[in-house]
């Protein structure tokens, strides 16, 4: 599903690009040069071809590994992603590692405790985790913990106690919807057979949790969290423009102010292909978390050659 997803991606970006007002020749030039000035640029740039010539080309160059050269910075679009991709990814699985720990800790515990008090404020700041949006939290954080406590730095991406704020608020959002689902995986597993039988033998409840429980509930958790990875990415753009943090989405949103169309095509098509990838990672993961699914892949491989083999025969 990559090249469709990639495709989809690509076309929806070019067209958003092309009804967005401005014009990145004009931009480029600012507002004294002239209309000859403009129109010669704009035919430099090849912004006077259809869009779906536009279209075609830029696929046909992303194919062979070029997304572009940068209109403001005359820079490769690729050199600019990569160069900005280490900070984005490393801010990425921070939050992902911050929602992580949280959300399971207290997807297990609210689950172990359903109906009790821990379980009905675990759910209350879960459903208020996934309602309150990143960029508003991270600001009340910055008031919080930077101009009122001087505590922590407001911005930047320069050590460690610079990535404490921007994990913290990307990490806490996710979290919320990592604990509901692994409340909700848990609540399935321990209700199981098995589990009562390991009870029964003796076994101490964090063992049996631990052992039994949580290894079979964790192909829903491992998917949300491989979303969460991918939505980190994306999700960098906001964060990373409320905290300063020179990583992609900060790039992207300052070439979305100057028009700078080949890098926040780029950058886009970048990020998509980086969502599908992880997809895919997580989808062969479930391989070695459960032994089931892949006994069932290899079963499917051993039976087609006899198959294939008996219609030979039949034939």
């Amino acid at each position: 599903m990559l090249i469709p997803v990639a495709l989809g991606v690509t076309l929806i970006i070019f067209i958003m690009l092309a009804i967005t007002p401005g014009d990145p020749a004009r931009n480029i030039l600012g507002a004294e040069a002239t209309k000859e000035q403009v129109a010669e640029l704009r035919e430099e740039l090849g912004l006077n071809d259809p869009l779906p010539i536009r279209y075609v080309r830029f696929v046909w160059d992303a194919l062979h590994g070029d997304l572009g050269t940068s209109y403001s910075t005359k820079q490769p679009v690729t050199t600019a992603i990569l160069e900005r991709l280490p900070t984005t990814l490393l801010m990425s699985l921070l939050c992902t590692l911050v929602g992580a720990v949280i959300g399971i800790v207290m997807g297990i515990i609210s689950a172990v405790k359903q109906y009790t008090i821990f379980d009905t404020i675990a759910r209350i700041l879960a459903l208020a985790g996934i309602s309150v949006p990143s960029f508003w939290l991270g600001l009340m954080l910055i008031i919080l913990f930077s101009v009122n406590l001087g505590w922590l730095p407001a911005s930047g991406f320069y050590g460690p106690k610079y990535w404490i704020l921007p994990a913290i608020t990307v990490g806490l959002v996710q979290a919320a919807t990592v604990m509901r689902q692994t409340r909700s995986a848990m609540l399935d597993v321990i209700r199981q057979d098995y589990i009562r039988t390991a009870r029964a033998k003796g076994q101490t409840e964090l063992k049996v949790i631990l052992s039994h429980a949580l290894p079979n509930a964790l192909i829903p958790i491992v998917t949300v969290l491989g979303m969460q990875f991918g939505h980190g990415m994306g999700g960098a753009i906001i964060s990373e423009q409320v905290f300063a943090i020179p990583g992609l989405g900060k790039l992207m949103v300052d070439s979305i102010n100057n028009r700078d169309y080949p890098v926040v095509q780029g950058g886009v098509l970048f990020i998509a292909v980086c969502f599908t990838i992880v997809n895919l990672l997580v989808d062969i993961l479930y391989a070695f978390i459960d032994p089931r699914i892949k006994a069932q892949y290899v079963g499917k491989a051993k039976k087609a050659p006899k198959e294939e083999k008996k219609e030979a025969e039949s034939k």
